[in-house]
């Protein structure tokens, strides 16, 4: 009960805080904050997939081949940006050459051969009861990715079609600046029924992900499921953080 009153009120100050800032009039009744919100956007990797640790080394090992060195503390870091353009940075970073789209979409090819003959990732534990409760607070549940790999739309479907559909999925071809930028939040906000800002809730896991949503105008909630350190999510904007999805759908009906 102590933990729960401690993110109860460390989640109603922050959503009260976020939503004053963005001249919400709310009362002080946390049923209230459910009636402003009307959707959740969850990014994919590290949020509802626990894949990470297989994007890591299918970077390493794809980057490689092409002469990149990226470690795995790179992956993390630069995760929820476009691939094509993580390497393009890359590539002009370390060898000083200025790849073309073409190019570095060659490179992404193998990382993505690579991480597809690697095991299945697992659905990280909470994340769907998460999305039950969101359905049941009167939300829609959307994913925000910088992937663009078939197969892991697909598998999204399958595996959460009850909460959500294509229309309500942004990945790395529906925009043409990624993470970091606003750009995927702001269509999953259209995507999502031409929501503004401050009727969105953002969950991520990685910094330039976070970055995206704060600079978007969202409520960014922070899920640190990976080896970076608080910070480096406190860092860009998080309204508030937590280090497991378990954590936030315990609390989720405290607030909604």
């Amino acid at each position: 009960m102590i933990a729960s009153t401690y993110f109860f009120n460390m989640i109603r100050e922050a959503v009260t805080e976020y939503l004053s800032k963005h001249g919400v009039d709310i009362t002080s009744e946390p049923k209230k904050f459910s009636e402003n919100f009307k959707c959740v956007l969850f990014d994919m990797d590290g949020v509802l997939y626990d894949s990470m640790p297989n994007h890591a080394i299918a970077w390493q090992e794809s980057m490689a081949k092409f002469g990149i060195n990226m470690t795995s503390a790179n992956a993390y870091a630069t995760e929820g940006a476009r691939g094509i353009d993580t390497i393009k940075k890359f590539m002009l970073d370390q060898i000083g050459k200025n790849i073309t789209l073409d190019e570095a979409q060659t490179i992404y090819d193998e990382k993505t051969r690579i991480f597809h003959h690697m095991p299945t990732a697992p659905i990280f534990e909470g994340v769907t009861e998460m999305m039950e409760k969101i359905v049941q607070s009167g939300m829609s549940v959307n994913v925000v990715t910088g992937s663009g790999q078939r197969p892991l739309i697909d598998r999204l479907i399958h595996d959460f079609g009850k909460f959500i559909d294509e229309d309500h999925i942004t990945t790395a071809y529906d925009v043409k600046r990624g993470k970091p930028y606003p750009d995927p939040y702001l269509i999953g906000l259209k995507k999502a029924g031409n929501l503004k800002p401050s009727q969105g809730i953002v969950v991520e896991n990685a910094p330039l992900g976070v970055r995206s949503g704060v600079s978007a105008g969202i409520f960014t909630i922070a899920i640190n499921s990976g080896p970076l350190p608080d910070s480096a999510l406190k860092n860009e904007g998080a309204n508030i953080l937590f280090h497991k999805m378990t954590e936030l759908s315990d609390e989720w009906n405290y607030l909604f």
